[in-house]
């Protein structure tokens, strides 16, 4: 029990900003139970982001609000998702060798791509949550269902794509994962359903969204990273909103 409580804390401290007042060890336990916890974080943290949206819907315009929303949702992760995001796209948009990639991946300084890439990435989630708010903020709650997902889908991508090299972050998250642990961390996601049973249409949504960033990755730079892991977040929150948007707009709308 203590490992897990740890692995989860471990999970909270690596994955969010909100403050973890005791200093988790890393060992093989508790990166296994901080993997499974993966998707409670980003349950946590879609479950503070609704919580705002249903206080201040009745007193901010739409606008501000979705985009004091975007602004809490990147403060909530401390744009560690982000980060990844654009080195991603610096090393993807180079068009370089694969060894210069994996360079250009690790350079601190942020291209035009990254610049770029981040720019699209905020205005398209700003602008999901403002038409996600102006159907119902009920419609906006469910992002907590992304939030969930695209974590549980960086452990996917860690299991099953190939590490690029047997060093670094995700190695270290990777070498004591299992199908078990992903298994786990999958439940509060199947569990999630129960308070939005009409938004099944998820699941194969974001299989489809796996199998594509998969392919993607293996294509372009042979194996998965700690960055391409954030990209997966980032870009698997980006994906959900829009499939919410058809769904809410253009299936029950």
């Amino acid at each position: 029990m203590k490992q897990a409580v740890l692995g989860f804390l471990l999970a909270v401290q690596f994955l969010s900003r909100l403050p973890v007042p005791v200093s988790c060890p890393w060992n093989k336990a508790t990166s296994r139970w901080a993997l499974r916890n993966y998707p409670v974080v980003g349950i946590i943290i879609g479950l503070i982001i609704a919580g705002v949206m249903h206080i201040l819907y009745p007193y901010l315009p739409q606008a501000m609000l979705a985009l004091l929303i975007v602004s809490l949702w990147v403060w909530l992760t401390g744009g560690l998702h982000l980060d990844g995001w654009m080195d991603a796209a610096d090393a993807a948009g180079s068009n370089a060798p694969l060894e210069k990639k994996w360079k250009i991946m690790k350079d601190p300084h942020a291209g035009s791509f990254a610049v770029i890439s981040l720019f699209f990435l905020l205005a398209w989630k700003t602008m999901f949550v403002y038409f996600l708010l102006g159907i119902s903020v009920e419609a906006a709650s469910a992002l907590l269902l992304i939030t969930a997902f695209s974590r549980l889908t960086a452990v996917l991508l860690l299991l099953y794509i190939p590490s690029a090299k047997k060093e670094g972050l995700a190695w270290e998250w990777k070498k004591n994962l299992t199908s078990i642990d992903a298994g786990i961390a999958a439940v509060p996601v199947i569990c999630c359903f129960i308070f939005f049973p009409n938004l099944l249409l998820l699941i194969p949504a974001y299989a489809v969204f796996f199998f594509l960033y998969g392919f993607w990755i293996k294509r372009t730079f042979k194996g998965v990273n700690g960055d391409l892991a954030g990209a997966s977040i980032e870009g698997g929150e980006l994906w959900g909103l829009a499939v919410l948007w058809i769904y809410f707009s253009f299936v029950t709308g």
